[in-house]
């Protein structure tokens, strides 16, 4: 009898234990940068009226409401290691596991995507505000993510892509110019006229698309040859283009609607609305299992949204300011931000771009 109320009275003591602790059942969304805010579903999340503390590796991050089911915690600057814990006033929960992107580069001035080589190294801008021609123009970040200059004096360098040999394009918004550039910082002018120059993508036969920001999209032949391709709505920032596993032209162009729109065109120019109801979408980019990636707002809350084929779509990455996307190699994301970039490992690979 002593025992089995020995045995009652530790049973009761674990229940109690167990009802006092924070029990984390989800976070959303599954990853985020510093200043992005993570959404907290569980049980015991507050106790006796105080408010929670919630971990993210060994780094306080601010509550911005807490609940005993529910709280919304804002990513800080510093926070690297995936693991969420939640502490109330008695216990502390087990640890979530999401994915924190870690900052690679800042004091860096993206408007578009950057843009990854073959072996890894990324390009992106110090764009400037229009009409400031910024000491560097284009920095390189290597596999060390050391942030080198590579091209100087262009005004306004916009977007990026490589062609297949690996050269470097880069648009202007200030003076519709094309650039092309080796990896050694030669530059020359690629071609010219090409109105209020954002987005830059290749598709597989070595044409390069152009996005005027008035309405066109252009098509460059290898020889150089210049097509318009499409016009859509003009858009306040940019176009940003992506080509997608299905060889179609994909193309975000903020408008002043907070239910913005995503385009599909067809080899043949002909355009169709892909997904509606987005925020300010921005840059693009495609993984490996055609799901298309696009930084934007979707349902009021800021970051990076993911479509899949279905045409489904769900904030996958939190974040502020995102304005473009690429993957790497070896699958994790560079999220560029308009004063910097980070590496987000999320175990996806991309399409390659080069």
């Amino acid at each position: 009898m002593a025992g089995g109320m020995f045995q009652f009275l530790l049973a009761m003591a674990a229940r109690k234990n167990s009802e006092g602790r924070p029990q984390i059942t989800e976070v959303v969304p599954t990853a985020a940068i510093a200043g992005g805010e993570l959404h907290i579903r569980g049980k015991h999340l507050t106790r006796s009226e105080r408010r929670p503390r919630v971990m993210i590796g060994d780094v306080s991050a601010p509550v911005i409401i807490g609940s005993e089911s529910f709280i919304i915690a804002r990513v800080p600057e510093g926070a690297s290691v995936g693991e969420v814990v939640v502490e109330n006033a008695a216990a502390a929960s087990s640890p979530w596991t999401c994915e924190i992107g870690v900052q690679i580069a800042e004091n860096v001035h993206p408007v578009a995507n950057p843009v990854v080589d073959r072996a890894g190294n990324i390009y992106t801008t110090f764009s400037g505000s229009r009409g400031q021609k910024t000491p560097v123009s284009v920095y390189t970040i290597d596999l060390n993510y050391r942030l080198r200059p590579l091209l100087s004096d262009l005004m306004n360098a916009t977007g990026l892509a490589l062609d297949r040999d690996g050269l470097l394009y880069v648009s202007s918004r200030y003076d519709g110019v094309v650039y092309q550039a080796t990896d050694s910082g030669n530059i020359s002018v690629y071609v010219e006229g090409m109105g209020v120059a954002t987005g830059l993508a290749f598709d597989e036969e070595g044409s390069l698309y152009v996005g005027d920001r008035q309405g066109t999209i252009f098509k460059i032949s290898p020889s150089r040859q210049i097509y318009v391709f499409t016009t859509l709505e003009p858009s306040i920032a940019a176009y940003h283009l992506a080509f997608g596993p299905d060889r179609y032209l994909y193309v975000s162009g903020p408008t002043t609607s907070s239910f913005d729109r995503l385009y599909r065109v067809s080899p043949a120019g002909d355009v169709e609305v892909f997904y509606r109801g987005l925020g300010r979408p921005q840059g693009l980019a495609f993984d490996m299992e055609g799901r298309l990636y696009v930084a934007a707002s979707l349902g009021g809350r800021r970051g990076v949204v993911r479509i899949d084929p279905s045409r489904k779509a769900e904030l996958f990455l939190s974040g502020p300011n995102i304005v473009g996307l690429a993957f790497t190699p070896s699958g994790a994301l560079i999220v560029a931000t308009n004063n910097a970039l980070y590496r987000v490992d999320v175990g996806i690979k991309g399409r390659p771009l080069v």
